[in-house]
């Protein structure tokens, strides 16, 4: 089977993808990356094969643009349910301008199965002029991807009636790593898939292999607990300094526990002091660090929720944009984590302290997590999600 992996040019929106790669691999598939160059140090980094098409779309420059000296959480509003489809918009124009020669290179390709990110709209072109089957790949929490590509459809008419389809396809069958119980209510259905945690490449540095040997020694009642804060390059990226300056400033009161906050070199000094028991690092993908950790703090967004509650761990979320509200209000929903999510919270010491304090006490929270992870560990596994697609390969339609 030949396989054509689609992403919108973001590459967080393509690593959740990157595990089922591996497995259409492992099981003897031929399979390439299509992307813009944003994910083409993405698809490297993962072992995979790419084609880079198009030009580079610059979505940080977009977004600076857009929240000026701002955080997101304070100058854009938070989008409304009714709303939702409306943030389709960025990926529908990224969309018009690639389309055609994506669809060039696919003739070319002649791919039996074309598996993207819900965003990319322009998978649902390609599969429908090459009338091959199509799968979307959710990042995790999902309440997005149906409104805005019924949003998006009669501002892509143009590219579909040029291939002689009847409107935009709906994707045959919607992958879906996130536990029921997390998911949104109102999300479309999807093929259950085990949450295979990947965020990004990188080695083991030497700072935490010591320190998992030293954990591994202390007896276990005099162990620190070990808390984790990464709120994302693009949170920092985006105005977001003094947040995470304020979050580590909150630790004063906790000196009893270890932190270890990822931020960037570049960034560090405009985070400022912190406590002594706060250690600032450079980034470091979350599958190598948060094991034995006790809590995690975060910006909501999609890998970010679902690699934590993979290991259990409850979560202080702090989101800022887009679909980290929704990752957010699940967590919360779920009785896993507590979210803030208005600026005037996120920057109440006392109110941080609050959240920290109830995550750190009350095991209701660690249960819930807990639940959460055994509920992700039961669905079924990623050889028997690539047997689904297989089977919808020969039949040309869904059978589940």
């Amino acid at each position: 089977m030949r396989v054509l992996m689609m992403s919108t040019p973001a590459s967080t929106h393509f690593t959740p993808m990157v595990p089922l790669a591996w497995a259409l691999r492992a099981a003897g598939h031929e399979l390439l990356v299509m992307g813009q160059p944003d994910v083409m140090g993405a698809v490297r980094s993962a072992g995979l094969n790419g084609v880079s098409v198009g030009p580079w779309f610059h979505g940080d420059s977009m977004m600076l643009a857009l929240v000026g000296d701002e955080r997101p959480v304070r100058a854009i509003p938070r989008t409304p349910p009714e709303a939702l489809g409306n943030l389709g918009y960025t990926w529908m124009t990224h969309t018009k301008y690639v389309l055609p020669e994506y669809l060039a290179f696919a003739r070319a390709f002649r791919p039996d199965l074309v598996v993207a990110d819900p965003m990319e709209y322009g998978s649902l072109v390609v599969g429908g002029a090459l009338g091959i089957p199509v799968a979307h790949h959710r990042w995790g929490v999902d309440p997005i991807s149906g409104p805005a590509r019924r949003a998006m459809a009669p501002h892509l008419r143009r590219w579909w009636q040029d291939e002689g389809l009847a409107g935009l396809p709906d994707p045959d069958v919607i992958v879906d790593p996130c536990p029921p119980s997390l998911q949104d209510p109102d999300a479309e259905p999807g093929l259950p898939a085990r949450y295979v945690a990947y965020n990004g490449n990188g080695p083991l540095p030497s700072w935490l292999r010591t320190h998992r040997e030293q954990r591994a020694r202390a007896a276990e009642p005099d162990s620190p607990r070990r808390v984790v804060v990464s709120l994302g390059t693009y949170t920092l990226l985006l105005n977001g300094a003094s947040l995470v300056g304020d979050v580590l400033r909150a630790f004063r009161g906790f000196p009893d526990l270890e932190v270890i906050a990822t931020v960037p070199p570049e960034y560090q000094d405009a985070v400022g002091p912190v406590p002594g028991h706060v250690r600032m690092v450079p980034p470091v993908p979350l599958h190598l660090l948060l094991p034995g950790c006790d809590l995690m703090v975060h910006h909501g967004g999609a890998s970010t929720v679902m690699t934590a509650l993979s290991l259990g761990l409850p979560q202080l979320a702090l989101p800022q944009l887009g679909d980290t509200f929704a990752n957010s209000d699940r967590l919360a929903a779920t009785g896993a984590g507590i979210s803030l999510d208005t600026a005037e919270a996120q920057d109440d010491p006392a109110r941080l302290r609050a959240a920290l304090e109830a995550l750190l006490t009350a095991p209701g929270y660690r249960e819930a997590a807990g639940g959460l992870s055994r509920e992700m560990a039961a669905m079924p596994g990623l050889p028997e999600v690539v047997g689904d697609l297989e089977r919808l390969v020969a039949k040309g339609r869904p059978s589940f």
